[in-house]
Formats: structure tokens, sequence, C-alpha cells
């Protein structure tokens, strides 16, 4: 396989930023509700805390860890007639999205992503089935380049 391109190096704080911003807004209320269940199931407050401690613990070590694996697993690779993109911790993807099938292409902006300087650039295709791909945290005029170059392809129209 060729070389990935990877990702804008603000885009590793990106992944923290969004693990611990689910980690506070999700996390934490499932905790509590896990140890107001497991005190209502055993009648011991005792056990709750135990278990949702244990339970946040765990959590917390996975958005300690993975974002970091997660940013140095994303890359992507434009060829002449393809656009890799490849990611995955656990499981490995990588996927071929034919240039000549492509049908638009978007660069979108979340607010922490606006803060940053960093866009995601979504390509779109013909395919109902997972066709389309996604790389994110890439610098914003690294976003609109690549955005300009896949839509200057001249391909057929995917029907």
């Amino acid at each position: 396989m060729d070389e990935l391109i990877p990702l804008d190096p603000r885009a590793r704080l990106l992944f923290y930023l969004q693990a611990f911003t689910r980690l506070f807004l999700f996390w934490v209320p499932a905790s509590i509700g896990l140890a107001a269940s497991i005190t209502f199931l055993t009648s011991s407050l005792l056990a709750g805390v135990i278990a949702a401690g244990c339970w946040f613990f765990f959590v917390f070590l996975l958005a300690l860890w993975m974002p970091s694996l997660s940013y140095a697993r994303w890359g992507y690779a434009l060829r002449t007639d393809e656009l890799l993109i490849a990611h995955g911790v656990i499981v490995r993807r990588v996927t071929a999205i034919p240039t000549m099938r492509i049908q638009h292409v978007d660069t979108r902006q979340g607010p922490i992503e606006q803060w940053m300087g960093l866009a995601r650039l979504q390509i779109h295709t013909a395919s109902g089935v997972g066709g389309d791909g996604v790389i994110p945290g890439l610098s914003l005029a690294t976003a609109e380049a690549l955005r300009d170059q896949l839509v200057e392809v001249e391909g057929d129209d995917g029907v």
C-alpha cells in the first residue's frame, strides 16, 4: 500500500477533546445510573458505588488511551484512480473509493473543529451500502484543497 498521509497533528487534541466530552456528557451519567441500579438490585450502596467506580475507571482509561491510538491509525492516500482511507484501532479498516464514483464532497466543521482550525472531509458516492467516506482532523486548508482536487476528477455520473 502507498504511504498514507497522516492527519494534522492537532487532530490528536481534537480526538482527546471528543473523548472527554463523551466521557463527561455520557459516561458519567451512565455510571451514576449503574450505581443506582446496582444499589437498588442489591440493596447495598457500597456495591453500587464500587461497581460504578470500577466501570468509570475503565472508561476513563480508555478515554486516556484510545484517542492517541486512533490518531496514529488514521491516514489517507489520493491515487490517480482512488482515494484510500485507513483507520481503526481494534479492527483496521481500509476503504478504497474510486474517484470516478464520487458524487460530491463536503467539508464540515463542528464547534471544536472551528475553534482548532480543523475540518473533516465527507465523501459521498452513489453506493448506498457504506461507500461513503470521511477523513477527520484535517487542517481547513488541506480539507478544502483535497475537496477541490476530488471535485476536479472527471468521472461518470455514478449511474
